[in-house]
């Protein structure tokens, strides 16, 4: 899951070397955190929030088949 926000981070921003993603395993739930650049913070959230979104959404899927509930952060 991991390289996989990293992956679609590093696509859309002008730094990728400041892309850095971190996992939190818990009991019931896996937090990503993923931060960049301050130039890039745009980028990553889009317009109203779409391109966050739109992340999510793919983590989302691609983490159907766990029986945990997956929170990405961005900051």
């Amino acid at each position: 899951m991991k390289e996989l926000v990293e992956s679609i981070a590093k696509a859309l921003v002008d730094y990728p070397d400041d892309v850095r993603v971190t996992e939190q395993q818990d009991e019931h739930s896996l937090t990503i955190r993923l931060e960049v650049h301050a130039d890039d913070m745009g980028k990553v959230i889009g317009k109203q929030g779409r391109i966050a979104k739109a992340i999510r959404s793919v983590v989302y899927a691609a983490g159907t088949n766990r029986n945990t509930r997956i929170q990405l952060e961005i900051g």
